[in-house]
């Protein structure tokens, strides 16, 4: 449930700290997601959060500390969900698709962790370009250990099919909610991508061993 002024804990009230930490991410991230990384202003994620700025202070020693750990949780969410659909099956007409589905789940969520990863307005620092570029390799990485070892291609042609696959998922998502009102139920949009993908990657005979 997302921490609204209504919702949040009163001030001065103790949580664990592991239990503290999540809620301080929650808050900022709900703040970063609607203002950017340069708008938003710690002391609008204490009162988010319903903390004092010195309570924000003891787990997170500024700003950019607190966005790149809230990154770092976004990051490991849609590459853990990218091999969990990859694991999911053994038929890979049905990987392609639980996928696309992975990527469209990620980017449909209602919190709008993806803006962070996908849209970030702080690209140009260092720190998040890194992590920003770690879910396209990681999620390729995978991919292409599935084609490399169905397909028998090298690692440098499985990663450049492997980074159009993610490329083609992440883009075709967000213009999707990009519509305003989508008429294209995110089902039917995440599926008709997955046959596109499939139409492609599927003319890579499988091999066997």
């Amino acid at each position: 449930m997302s921490t609204t002024p209504e919702t949040a804990p009163k001030r001065g009230s103790r949580l664990p700290r592991l239990a503290r930490r999540a809620q301080l991410l929650e808050a900022a991230q709900e703040v970063f997601v609607a203002n950017g990384y340069h708008a938003a202003a710690m002391d609008d994620i204490a009162d988010r959060a319903g903390v004092s700025k010195p309570v924000l202070y003891q787990h997170f020693p500024g700003k950019l500390e607190l966005y790149l750990a809230l990154l770092d949780t976004s990051c490991d969410a849609i590459i853990a969900s990218v091999r969990d659909a990859l694991k999911s099956t053994d038929d890979n007409k049905q990987r392609v698709t639980a996928t696309m589905h992975a990527f469209y789940d990620y980017v449909a969520n209602a919190q709008g962790a993806f803006r962070l990863v996908f849209e970030s307005d702080l690209t140009n620092e260092p720190a998040v370009r890194e992590r920003v570029d770690r879910v396209t390799h990681a999620c390729a990485e995978a991919v292409s250990e599935v084609i490399s070892a169905d397909a028998g291609l090298n690692r440098e042609q499985s990663m450049v099919l492997a980074v159009s696959l993610v490329g083609m998922a992440q883009v075709s998502a967000r213009f999707w909610l990009a519509a305003d009102n989508p008429s294209l139920p995110q089902e039917h949009a995440a599926d008709l991508v997955a046959s596109l993908a499939w139409r492609g990657i599927g003319g890579f005979p499988r091999t066997e061993s």
